[in-house]
């Protein structure tokens, strides 16, 4: 049995409202008159599905919807408009509610709404559970070099890490940004052999550089290959280039004053910082980094 919130500020409009929604089906019904009112509800109570209407006392409509989406964003939001408010109607729709209604729909036409609503929502969070109960992803990817398919390699990685539940959220952003500049590592310096001292000079030589090297061979000829496996206790990505490689080592200190502003070793201090292990093979064209689960056993980089 779900539970539906209705919003609505007046007695008669929730007692309407929940006639419509009785006809036919066991859902449990809440109502509130307001928006703060409404956001209480579905944090106390669960709430599944919330019908509001567009004139709600604290905050208007687009607010309140605002905050669900922002708050518990699992929550689909029916819109109920009457005439000559279609505009806003389409506004709502392109900030996240997932329907909307006039007033003077039937029940059926309501209810029909509902009903897809919640069993979308139902199947969205078996799938979500499912994922959680999964006991590896495994990826392999072979890249040409091109800046704008590492970013975008990062950012993929970075939501099926999210996803697995291996570190909190607030430290996505960080992951995928040392993620990304392993990835640039191995297309620009790697396979293009583009050296950090370009991006010292003036004007965009390193960047100009960058796009003639990644269609002309033998630099076009090169790929980055990444491969990664993704599991309840840890992540792995190991990322390989086809350059000479390099000597990690032999990279000045990037966190002395002196060297702060200066690109050179920027990005592997942000590796070293934002993963749990990082190294690379004998040659030097090949990063391995280990992000392990909150209180997993760092035994588990041998499984």
């Amino acid at each position: 049995m779900a539970s539906i919130l209705v919003v609505d500020d007046t007695e008669a409009g929730q007692t309407g409202l929940i006639r419509l929604l009785s006809a036919g089906n066991t859902h449990q019904i809440c109502t509130s008159g307001s928006g703060d009112e409404a956001l209480k509800v579905i944090t106390v109570d669960g709430i599944d599905l919330v019908i509001t209407d567009l004139n709600i006392p604290n905050m208007d409509s687009l607010d309140l919807l605002e905050k669900i989406q922002e708050n518990f964003p699992q929550v689909p939001v029916i819109l109920r408009v009457g005439q000559g408010s279609e505009e806003l109607a389409v506004k709502a729709i392109q900030q996240g509610a997932a329907g909307y209604l006039n007033k003077e729909s039937s029940a059926k036409q309501l209810q029909s709404m509902v009903e897809k609503l919640l069993a979308a929502r139902a199947s969205d969070l078996a799938h979500a559970a499912l994922l959680r109960r999964r006991e590896r992803d495994e990826y392999e990817f072979k890249l040409p070099s091109r800046r704008v398919l590492m970013s975008a390699t990062a950012g993929f990685l970075r939501q099926r890490i999210q996803a697995s539940r291996i570190c909190p959220n607030k430290d996505l952003l960080r992951l995928g940004i040392a993620l990304e500049e392993a990835l640039l590592n191995a297309c620009l310096h790697g396979n293009l052999e583009l050296d950090s001292l370009l991006r010292e000079r003036e004007g965009d030589h390193f960047d100009t550089l960058a796009d003639e090297r990644s269609v002309l061979p033998p630099w076009a000829h090169r790929y980055v290959y990444v491969s990664v496996s993704v599991t309840q206790r840890r992540a792995r990505i190991v990322v390989r280039d086809e350059g000479n490689g390099f000597d990690p080592t032999s990279l000045p200190d990037p966190t002395d004053p002196e060297n702060l502003l200066k690109p050179h070793g920027r990005g592997v201090m942000i590796m070293k910082l934002f993963l749990d292990e990082v190294s690379w093979n004998a040659r030097g064209n090949q990063v391995t980094m280990v992000k392990h689960a909150v209180g997993a056993v760092a035994s588990v980089k041998h499984e």
